[in-house]
């Protein structure tokens, strides 16, 4: 069986080849896709070639070995259904819907273990944005938010519209979300967010350290720039927590911890969702984080989210339109 799949080949170009898929041999299964959702935050740095030389893609995913060097096959977003299954296999997994941390491609072949079987009640489209629903269940877990807290979340991409939909259900004083973007401002305002800011605009963020004049307990920065970092601790109170969910690959972070930060007693955590927090190992594992990560998902519906669906054939369009207008975009995801 022939199959499409994505490489990333140099910065700002990406091709769509052609290759032949065996049969699943014992013990495997072959599952086509239906749709794979593209990462505005990890898989641009790759399209970029911001992305470090030196380390491995994904240590913990099987289907995301090696490093990151050109031709890269990417992408950890893949929903589909099971159409074959080998030796061995229970043939029940046959037409099972499944979620897989696996390359852009039309078909691939998997082990059971490598698969999640979409529970009921979950649609497929809302399905793709499992990794970046576990990543807001991971970011609010690290924040530890308490009851009556002041809130701030820079960045309203995928990642941080999530975790702006599961903080506004806790019982915090106020949550205030930044973004450069209207479209991403107005989606979390419609996801419980109190006040949308763009962090660009002087008076805006004049307007956000009148809101919280003794700054904020708990800060997220998850917009992907270095830059914004300064703006996160600068919105942060005495003793507050700046968690920085961002990964910036080789861009560097310029700060001033000259001023206030130091006296301050501000806490910087980095946060990734790859491991859990060792304080939480005892009693979580990552698999009930995967059962609260579907349940939000089902609470949430995220699938709203997606501006646009790209056939898979035309992924270069794709790509572009994220890096060329990133105004008109909060998910893109490609269609199989």
């Amino acid at each position: 069986m022939d199959c499409l799949r994505l490489y990333f080949t140099a910065p700002g170009q990406v091709e769509v080849r052609q290759e032949s898929v065996p049969p699943p041999g014992p013990g495997e299964l072959l599952v086509q896709t239906a749709f794979t959702g593209i990462s505005a935050g990890t898989e641009m740095l790759l399209y970029r070639g911001h992305f470090p030389q030196d380390l491995s893609l994904d240590e913990n995913l099987p289907a995301l070995s090696g490093t990151f060097r050109y031709p890269l096959s990417y992408g950890y977003s893949a929903v589909g259904q099971v159409v074959e299954a080998g030796a061995g296999v229970d043939p029940a997994w046959i037409d099972r819907m499944v979620f897989a941390f696996h390359p852009h491609a039309t078909h691939f072949i998997a082990k059971p273990e490598e698969l999640m079987p979409v529970p009921a009640g979950i649609g497929s489209p809302d399905a793709v944005f499992l990794p970046n629903m576990e990543t807001a269940v991971n970011l609010v877990m690290d924040g530890a938010p308490m009851i009556g807290e002041q809130v701030v979340i820079f960045g309203q991409g995928m990642v941080g519209l999530l975790t702006t939909a599961l903080l506004a259900r806790f019982p915090i004083t106020s949550l205030i979300a930044l973004d450069r973007i209207p479209l991403r401002r107005q989606a979390a305002l419609e996801l419980g967010a109190h006040i949308a800011l763009d962090p660009g605009a002087e008076n805006e963020i004049a307007r956000l350290h009148s809101l919280q004049p003794q700054g904020a307990d708990l800060v997220y920065e998850l917009s992907g720039s270095p830059a914004t970092l300064d703006q996160a601790i600068a919105a942060a109170g005495y003793a507050g927590r700046v968690v920085i969910g961002s990964w910036y690959g080789q861009k560097r972070a310029s700060l001033d911890l000259g001023g206030r930060f130091h006296r301050s007693r501000i806490r910087l955590m980095s946060s990734q969702v790859s491991t859990l927090n060792p304080e939480l190992s005892g009693r979580w594992t990552k698999a009930r984080r995967f059962e609260v990560t579907w349940e939000m998902l089902r609470l949430v519906k995220p699938a709203r989210f997606i501006t646009q669906r790209v056939p898979f054939a035309q992924a270069d369009q794709a790509y572009q339109l994220i890096e060329q207008t990133p105004e008109k975009t909060i998910q893109v995801v490609l269609t199989c």
